[in-house]
């Protein structure tokens, strides 16, 4: 081993080690890019200045509100019996929920279809018949 040059001590020179630095995600504990997400709030000029704990914060929301419209999308794809899901599974499962249709009220997705809704005045009328004493006339309701 190679001593250091002009050095007292008989100790041979060790490169440093250093400990690679911990992401935020990670320490956060999360999948969702937080230092994407801070190029995109400091990109969008929501603030002059934004703190560090913002975009962890920002992140992690983010990743739960996807992690929840995933998996109920993913429950609209099993139930019509199919393994991938489609953009019309994402829009039928927003709607389904109450609180995500709030949420994206005014959100358009592409692909996503149409909810099914048909009016109640373009259903066939009901027709029920009157009593047995006046001879099997019929009555709508």
């Amino acid at each position: 081993m190679p001593k250091a040059a002009n050095s007292k001590s008989a100790t041979p020179m060790r490169a440093s080690k250093r400990k690679a630095p911990i992401q935020r995600g990670t320490k956060a504990g999360l999948v969702w890019g937080v230092g994407r997400t801070a190029s995109f709030i400091r990109k969008g000029r929501f603030a002059e200045r934004v703190s560090g704990d913002a975009p962890v914060f920002m992140a992690g929301v983010l990743e739960y509100l996807s992690a929840e419209v995933l998996e109920l999308a993913g429950n609209v794809a099993t139930e019509s019996k199919k393994k991938t899901i489609m953009p019309r599974h994402i829009q039928l499962a927003i709607q389904n929920d109450e609180e995500f249709s709030r949420l994206m009220a005014h959100a358009l997705l592409s692909e996503g279809g149409v909810s099914p809704n048909i009016h109640e005045f373009l259903f066939p009328k009901k027709v029920a018949k009157m009593n047995a004493n006046q001879g099997g006339m019929t009555q709508e309701v």
